[in-house]
Formats: C-alpha cells, sequence, structure tokens
C-alpha cells in the first residue's frame, strides 16, 4: 500500500524512511510498519549515514540530490525525506525499487 509510506502534497512527495546504518550495502528492504526500510552502509556519525541515503536515493531515482530534502529525523533512525521533481511520484518510486510490503 503506497500511501503508508508515500504522500503527495503540491507537487512534493513525501517518504516515510527507516533507515539501518551500518549495513553491509545499501540497499532496499521493503515496507515495515508504514516505513519504506533502506540498508545504509554508512555509520550514523556526524551525518555520514544521512549523505550516504540521500546519495543513494538520487542514484536510484536518476535526480539530482538537491531534489531530495531530509526535512524531519537528522539524528534518528526514522527520517522524513521530500522529493520535488517533476517525474517522480510515488507509483515510480515504487517501480522502481520493486519494493515489496511486510506484516
Amino acid at each position: 500500500m503506497i500511501d503508508s509510506w508515500c504522500k503527495e502534497r503540491d507537487g512534493e512527495f513525501f517518504l516515510n524512511i527507516k533507515v539501518l546504518p551500518n549495513s553491509s550495502k545499501n540497499s532496499i528492504e521493503g515496507i515495515i510498519d508504514n516505513f519504506l526500510k533502506i540498508k545504509i552502509k554508512a555509520p550514523a556519525v556526524e551525518g555520514a549515514a544521512n549523505k550516504e541515503l540521500i546519495k543513494f536515493l538520487s542514484k536510484k531515482l536518476k535526480i539530482a540530490k538537491s531534489k531530495i530534502e531530509l526535512i524531519s529525523g537528522k539524528s534518528a533512525k526514522l527520517k522524513k525525506i521530500k522529493i520535488k521533481d517533476e517525474k517522480i511520484d510515488c507509483v515510480t518510486i515504487d517501480e522502481i525499487f520493486m519494493i515489496k510490503e511486510y506484516e
């Protein structure tokens, strides 16, 4: 169910993300409890995991890093990301990541 973790408002898209830093690789793990679960290699030290998350999303979605903004959760595992790009929407994100939903 896409609308649980991705919401659109005024042409901007907001993603609820749960980040697992210090992972062996960067990867999308699926949807758990209304959050897109993403593993990130970088440690959660001095914003390194946040920077790696933005870089990872930018590469996967093929959009500029400047179009992705961390709006909450800078020092937490649960984050809210804003994406502003005319070619991106929740369905596109779901298709690009081939997301599986877990209960």
